[in-house]
């Protein structure tokens, strides 16, 4: 339930939304970046680079504008990512790129994360998004999912095809303003040594402006094993993840894989991490995690909202874009989708989630359905600020990484002459 007077506040403000006089064009106050000039980008030329100490991974069906909005509430300072989005899509899609790559500058830093293997069409496809204002632009390196890896050279496929990813690189930043990524594995099946990642990255270094690898420590399996099993079976190397950092001084690497905490996150950069990438805890406790980066990583003060003040704030976005997309979508169920996970290990949790899935049946608006499930959650839960500290137990995981690394990596001749 929200706070009577604030409720009021908020209904006022949607009421005024309905009013043909008053309501302002949700698409751009909500989506449209086009109209954003490039100063407001976070990215500058004029100094040297630093990836993020603290983004959130693309992750396709989840990281999409509705939860970067959420995250964004929580967050100030962490990088987000959008889903991976195929470079042909936008290509042939033209005419609705609003629904592909628009968002709300209050998301800003923002990267967009391409997909393909096609040079011609990611080139096309960064030109196309660089008037919405993207932060960074990263190359989709590292996804094992059969859907995507399994049709030709794409995902994690191009780890591969370094000369390729090397070409596709400088066709992405001739077409946009801002600095160019790549996300990668450690390797792909048997290709796994250290010194074949090593030559990845040196290929691709050389052959494109590409400074900064996010790099997920766990080689990828092509077997036609889930992604869920991509992220269990295959072990976590992070020993050849702080090798890049000693072996390839003048590049920066994120870290990714298995850090599920914010104080595995400072552990990683304690231990000299350029910057920490987490997925799925970000999404499936995004209170816990999110709403400790801003205090806990970069040593500024949290927004110091609660999750009630939240709910209000997100409540209001959500019931100003339904429907926006034609045929219903976004529809109550995909507005309500992020914060499902809201109250993870809270008291009244369980209950919330099943009142939310009952209420989809009837609810036709964000705000209904919030008012109908909420009363699951006591007010202590909903009222309490952000804990002001994350969990110990996990500053010593990255401890004795640096005595494991891996020889030091030389190119070789043919790896010097290829490149």
């Amino acid at each position: 339930m929200l706070v009577p007077n604030k409720r009021f506040h908020y209904l006022l403000q949607f009421q005024m939304w309905c009013l043909p006089s008053v309501r302002p064009n949700v698409s751009e106050m909500f989506f449209k970046s086009p109209m954003l000039k490039p100063t407001a980008r976070f990215s500058s030329t004029s100094s040297p680079y630093l990836p993020p100490s603290f983004s959130v991974a693309p992750m396709m069906d989840w990281t999409d504008n509705h939860y970067r909005t959420l995250a964004r509430l929580i967050t100030k300072h962490a990088w987000l990512y959008t889903e991976m989005i195929a470079a042909e899509t936008l290509v042939h899609q033209q005419t609705n790129l609003d629904r592909f790559l628009a968002f709300s500058p209050q998301q800003h830093p923002i990267v967009l994360q391409l997909g393909g293997s096609n040079v011609e069409n990611l080139a096309k496809a960064a030109k196309l998004s660089d008037a919405y204002g993207y932060d960074e632009i990263n190359l989709n390196c590292g996804c094992p999912s059969p859907k995507v890896a399994g049709h030709g050279c794409f995902g994690v496929s191009l780890m591969l095809k370094p000369k390729l990813v090397g070409e596709a690189m400088s066709a992405i930043a001739a077409n946009t303003n801002v600095p160019v990524t790549v996300k990668c594995r450690i390797g792909v099946d048997n290709h796994d040594s250290y010194d074949e990642l090593c030559d990845f990255i040196y290929k691709v270094s050389t052959l494109s402006p590409t400074r900064h690898f996010i790099v997920h420590s766990r080689k990828a399996l092509l077997g036609g094993i889930s992604p869920a099993d991509n992220r269990r079976i295959p072990p976590l190397k992070y020993e050849y993840y702080y090798a890049l950092v000693r072996d390839f001084p003048d590049l920066r690497f994120t870290i990714n894989g298995g850090i599920t905490s914010v104080s595995k996150v400072n552990a990683a950069l304690k231990e000299g991490a350029h910057g920490v990438m987490v997925g799925r805890a970000a999404y499936n406790n995004p209170w816990q995690t999110l709403g400790q980066v801003d205090t806990a990583v970069y040593g500024v003060p949290s927004s110091g909202l609660t999750r009630r003040q939240v709910l209000e704030q997100y409540q209001v976005y959500g019931d100003s874009v339904l429907g926006t997309h034609g045929n219903g979508r976004p529809n109550v169920r995909d507005l309500v989708k992020p914060l499902l996970n809201l109250f993870h290990s809270e008291n009244g949790n369980s209950l919330w989630k099943r009142r939310a899935d009952a209420a989809f049946k009837e609810c036709r608006s964000v705000g209904s359905l919030l008012e109908e499930s909420l009363r699951a959650i006591p007010d202590c839960v909903l009222d309490s600020p952000i804990s002001g500290s994350p969990e110990s137990g996990d500053e010593d995981v990255f401890a004795d990484v640096h005595n494991v690394l891996p020889p030091p990596y030389e190119a070789g001749e043919e790896i010097i002459l290829c490149a």
